[in-house]
């Protein structure tokens, strides 16, 4: 096989000898190679810098969530609450209505209130001090009295019998009548 001298193959393998390639695919072979060496110094630090950007970011994105999740956990406290006070008003509300029909029905029936009751708890109070006020005087003369009938008492013993016990009468039942007025 025979070879065939063509100028514009390249027959070299990586670097290329500056005397048997023309200048301008030259300058294009060592631009390459430049780049490829500025990004590799320089690629170690755009990973460090979008690292750092990345670590950045998620900070930001973590505080905004945070804050947002405050905003929405605020709110729903607030309805909430909001809520809890609305169900108690008309718990409330509910409560008095249904205390209110009872006692109606309470009344109807003719039941005293509580306030009836204490009255007439008062009352009666009232009454037993009004009472135990006049069994005091009385009480000092009742004391007085028995001792002078125990002395008129003492003086004529006399032994005297018991009387004798009446035997229960008998209770008529509506048989007992009618065999009565048969007999």
């Amino acid at each position: 096989m025979a070879k065939s001298k063509d100028p514009t193959r390249n027959t070299s393998s990586a670097s290329a000898p500056q005397g048997s390639t023309p200048p301008p695919a030259q300058h294009v072979w060592l631009a390459g190679l430049g780049a490829m060496a500025k990004a590799q110094e320089q690629g170690s630090k755009a990973i460090e810098t979008l690292l750092s950007d990345g670590l950045a970011f998620q900070r930001k994105s973590q505080a905004e969530a945070q804050q947002r999740l405050h905003e929405a956990t605020e709110r729903l406290s607030h309805l909430a609450t909001d809520f809890g006070q609305q169900a108690t008003g008309r718990v409330d509300k509910l409560e008095h209505l249904f205390e209110d029909r009872v006692a109606k029905a309470l009344h109807r029936l003719g039941m005293p209130t509580l306030l009836d009751i204490q009255m007439l708890s008062d009352r009666v109070a009232q009454l037993e001090t009004q009472w135990a006020a006049a069994q005091k005087p009385s009480s000092a003369s009742a004391k007085k009295a028995p001792a002078k009938a125990a002395a008129k008492t003492a003086a004529p013993k006399v032994a005297t019998k018991a009387a004798p016990k009446a035997a229960p009468k008998a209770v008529r039942t509506p048989a007992q009548k009618t065999r009565s007025k048969s007999a």
